[in-house]
């Protein structure tokens, strides 16, 4: 097998853009969105001041987290190296862009799929140069074997001074770019500043450093982004919503698991029927919302059918599936008012409950382009989470029926929103990559920070704490300050899950 890649000359480049209007015209790509851009960047004060160029793309990584966590292998190694795409395999899921950690990859807006730079694969099967090669003016790119020493491309990363973009990535990225200012490979480093002027006009659309951000930053900006592209976040509200839906339904069976292991089997209604209905309605809902969010939902039988074993949405589909068959079972049991049996369902139900709640920290940890969501403490939130949302789901139960241990669930309901806290607390002030950081200060400082303190600590976290220490510390029997413990406590998790999501995606990665 071949190594194909680039060498991108900037000290060659004059910033001409026939590149990616080659690439635009060979592939018939669509406005607003670009297999391959020129970005400018301008460093120092008039009237010592330059500007330079570079080319951005695909980086056909040795390691590439796209074809890792793309769950039908819409995304796959060529023979010769190149990663390519097929357009019939695709679902427009999106995890692909947030695995990227380049920006490389967009939704088309004709075909609804994935596509990105492929070195024009379809040419060089038959020896032909990629397009944007053959036009450029200044032989600024560069392509060959880098397995074969005796390639020009070989010979230009041997000898010369050559840089990757986000080489802590760990990607081994196949694109090299030589003469280039490290300020134009890395976005934190720049901010953009639209001043009127007709050619330094940057895109609106294109993320960049919020105020905040920038501020932060301090002396490391070392220039201004002065021409770039458009791209969008790609995963929002959908994706909160489904953390929470699948959290409530874990909840409800590790809460309804304990008290079967309690010697509650029997409560047919508020263990055996209630809590299963309840959360196979919220599978399903969590199911809807995924399928609601691909770009290819007709599509969405290929996580199974066509699966690629590696990424964890295929995984979680059929931890949900598993989860779902085991629930209905559950049901089934309860209806026939088999409660005794219940007690050989109790941990294999927990355990599959503790899957679906856990399992979106692994797929998060594939989206290697989000520094902020790489965090090892996401698991054990994630899993308390679930228990809150049990908590909090058994609360308003107890407003419409009896339910058994009402005092041990509201415990374990303060304890978990206790752990919880301590967790999101640690994950705060824990230092991270300078991604992370930057995150971490768009979700508390920034565009998020009223929805993550007011909506997601005050409401979901100290409310409902407050209000089940007073339950506790009582001799109240009303249900209703906990129900709305329980209320508060949900819409908070949606809160902190928004934010944290969207904050995720707030750092600049091009």
């Amino acid at each position: 097998m071949t190594r194909l890649g680039f060498a991108l000359l900037s000290d060659s480049c004059i910033g001409c853009h026939a590149c990616t209007v080659a690439c635009k015209s060979e592939h018939d790509v669509p406005l607003g969105v670009n297999r391959t851009w020129l970005k400018y960047i301008e460093t120092g004060a008039f009237p010592n001041t330059g500007r330079s160029f570079s080319v951005m793309r695909c980086n056909h990584c040795d390691d590439a987290p796209c074809m890792k966590i793309c769950p039908t292998s819409a995304l796959y190694r060529a023979p010769n190296g190149v990663v390519d795409f097929d357009d019939s395999r695709c679902i427009g899921c999106k995890a692909c862009m947030n695995a990227c950690p380049y920006d490389a990859i967009f939704i088309n807006p004709e075909t609804k799929t994935a596509q990105k730079c492929n070195f024009c694969n379809h040419r060089v099967e038959v020896g032909l140069e990629p397009a944007c090669v053959v036009v450029c003016p200044t032989h600024a790119i560069v392509t060959g074997d880098l397995d074969d020493p005796n390639s020009e491309v070989s010979k230009i990363v041997a000898r010369d001074k050559t840089a990757v973009r986000a080489p802590e990535q760990g990607t081994n990225p196949r694109v090299f770019y030589r003469g280039v200012d490290q300020a134009s490979l890395d976005p934190t480093r720049t901010a953009i500043k639209s001043d009127g002027m007709i050619w330094a006009e940057t895109t609106p659309s294109h993320p960049t450093l919020s105020p905040i951000q920038i501020e932060h930053s301090g002396e490391g900006i070392v220039a201004r982004t002065a021409y770039t592209t458009a791209h969008h976040m790609t995963w929002k509200s959908m994706v909160s919503g489904y953390l929470v839906t699948k959290a409530v339904a874990a909840g409800l069976m590790l809460v309804a698991s304990l008290l079967v292991v309690l010697g509650h089997g029997s409560d047919q209604a508020a263990v055996g029927i209630v809590p299963a209905v309840m959360a196979g309605v919220l599978i399903a809902a969590t199911g809807a919302l995924l399928v609601g969010d691909l770009k290819q939902p007709g599509r969405f039988l290929f996580i199974l059918t066509k699966s690629n074993n590696s990424s964890w949405l295929v995984r979680g589909a059929w931890i949900l599936g598993a989860f779902a068959g085991l629930v209905a079972a559950w049901g089934l049991l309860g209806i026939l008012d088999q409660g005794d049996s219940l007690q050989i369902l109790a941990v294999p139900i927990a355990l599959l409950a503790a899957g679906v709640a856990g399992y979106t920290a692994f797929l998060f940890g594939q989206c290697e382009g989000r520094d902020l969501w790489q965090t090892p403490l996401l698991l054990p939130i994630l899993l308390a989470q679930a228990v809150v949302a049990g908590g909090a789901a058994y609360s308003l139960l107890d407003v419409l029926m009896e339910i058994p241990e009402p005092r041990a669930i509201r415990i374990a309901f303060l304890a978990a929103i206790g752990g919880l806290a301590l967790l999101i607390g640690t994950e705060l002030w824990s230092k991270g990559s300078r991604h992370v950081e930057l995150a971490t200060l768009e979700m508390t400082r920034g565009r998020y920070a009223s929805q993550f303190w007011f909506g997601g600590v005050l409401n979901g976290l100290i409310v409902p704490a407050v209000l089940l220490i007073l339950v506790l510390s009582s001799d109240t029997t009303s249900p209703w300050p906990t129900a709305l413990a329980g209320i508060a406590s949900l819409f908070g998790m949606f809160a902190y899950e928004d934010a944290y999501v969207r904050a995720g995606q707030s750092v600049p990665l091009s």
